[in-house]
């Protein structure tokens, strides 16, 4: 008797700052995380090859020990791409990422964590509480609001154009294999042929707006889409792109 098909993908792959993925591993199946890493890696080498890849443990029950861990990292790495770091988590976590020689690094992992009340201390592994509310300040007027950035100048392969902690405004082309990144949302009035990441600190209401749509890839805080599984009817037309639900949308603007 044949086994039940299981449809759901292995591990949920981000992308965040600086191109760096996060890799949350749902199932710890080295085989088919390898399989599914080598199948991204094939139809978007440009954007997948030889691509830093974070590996996140924190969606399982426990983590895995050393040997797996270590299959898996040279699982990835046949697969094309390359783990660079484990994601900060438990005590276990932090023993792991020293016998496999990797450092830990905090980056994505927010966008995973529940908020716990507890009031503990915190922990390697348990989320940082939220600071003390800062003291009230008067409204912002328009002479002192914070203006998005603006880049007057083509993007070109190769460039990259982080906005931090604003809007990111570009008066030209975004040029194939170039990336702009923003903490809040991408308005871009030329083509994107590039990659463009919005809320790239986890801010789900942003979005990205486009006057022609070619785009590598597009991502809304970590959701992303390449251009294989964008729909042909898209390419070239003035579009947007947000998240609804978790969901990644795109839509020609009329």
């Amino acid at each position: 008797m044949s086994a039940a098909m299981d449809f759901e993908q292995a591990g949920e792959l981000k992308i965040g700052q600086v191109g760096i993925a996060n890799l949350r591993v749902r199932t710890l199946d080295v085989a088919r995380l390898s399989a599914e890493m080598r199948d991204r890696v094939a139809r978007a080498p440009k954007l997948f090859a030889r691509a830093a890849v974070i590996l996140d443990f924190g969606g399982l029950a426990a983590t895995p020990d050393a040997a797996t861990a270590r299959a898996l990292v040279e699982g990835l790495r046949e697969a094309g791409v390359l783990p660079v770091a484990l994601a900060y988590g438990s005590s276990d976590n932090q023993a792991l990422a020293v016998e496999l020689g990797l450092p830990l690094l905090a980056k994505f992992r927010a966008q995973y964590e529940p908020v716990s009340g507890s009031g503990e201390t915190p922990s390697p592994g348990s989320r940082v509480p939220e600071p003390a509310p800062a003291p009230a300040r008067p409204p912002a007027t328009r002479a002192d609001a914070a203006p998005g950035m603006i880049q007057t100048a083509p993007v070109r392969s190769g460039q990259q154009v982080y906005a931090e902690n604003r809007d990111l405004t570009v008066l030209s082309q975004v040029g194939a294999g170039s990336e702009v990144i923003a903490d809040g949302s991408i308005h871009i009035y030329g083509p994107l042929r590039g990659r463009a990441l919005a809320g790239a600190q986890g801010n789900e209401k942003a979005r990205i707006f486009c006057r022609a749509f070619h785009a590598e890839l597009v991502a809304v805080a970590g959701h992303y889409k390449v251009l294989e599984d964008i729909p042909k009817e898209l390419h070239g037309k003035p579009a947007q792109v947000w998240l609804d639900n978790e969901e990644l949308k795109i839509a020609a603007l009329d």
